[in-house]
């Protein structure tokens, strides 16, 4: 695995461990126990996995999913922590590096920035280049639904398009946060959003995310 992405997992599994398996998230009414059991069965059975993109197989995903969350807590923040098994694509370091980076970091702040008592993790500067380097290539994906012409900034002013359109609002901040607010996670991203005023509005309502 990537060192990141081996790093992210870590950090995913400490915070769910520590939070306990029915503290809240920001992943609706997900607490953590459905949110380790989302990212058991995204690793381990693809089958149903599917159904996260695939509507007719919804159905499959949430039965399925929901019989890993009865399953002992513990026993899904160790199969979180140990990884993919060697069939599994995510077994592969550039599937890893691809698609866990991110899915792990935001996941990770879906249990952090739920609690009360959040504090903002300091990242460092390769990281946070990595991050944006996957704003850069997801921003238009994530913001296809948002009402609103998008443009995300970060402080050293490289700036990517996230949506055409008119009104444009314009979110401002640093790479992690940029991309959990691209992520649908609005409220709990600290960025500036300017623009017109109904416009900031309707941007930070909307449903963004895959």
């Amino acid at each position: 695995m990537s060192t990141y992405a081996k790093r992210e997992r870590l950090v995913l599994a400490d915070l769910l461990e520590g939070a306990g398996p029915q503290a809240p998230t920001l992943c609706g009414d997900w607490t953590t126990r459905d949110l380790a059991a989302h990212v058991v069965v995204r690793e381990r059975r693809s089958d149903a996995a599917a159904g996260l993109l695939i509507k007719p197989l919804a159905a499959r995903l949430a039965r399925v999913q929901g019989e890993f969350a009865a399953k002992p807590y513990e026993e899904l923040i160790q199969l979180i922590r140990t990884g993919p098994p060697r069939f599994s694509p995510f077994a592969l370091k550039q599937v890893d590096e691809a698609a866990n980076i991110v899915e792990f970091y935001v996941h990770a702040e879906d249990v952090r920035r739920a609690q009360p008592d959040w504090t903002p993790r300091e990242l460092d500067p390769v990281f946070s280049s990595t991050l944006w380097s996957r704003v850069e290539r997801v921003a238009r994906a994530l913001a296809r639904k948002s009402p609103v012409g998008l443009v995300v900034r970060i402080p050293d002013g490289r700036t990517a398009v996230a949506r055409k359109g008119t009104p444009v609002v314009t979110v401002t901040g640093d790479p992690a946060e940029v991309l959990l607010f691209l992520y649908g996670r609005q409220d709990a991203a600290r960025v500036e959003v300017t623009g017109d005023k109904e416009a900031v509005t309707r941007a930070r309502e909307a449903s963004l995310g895959l």
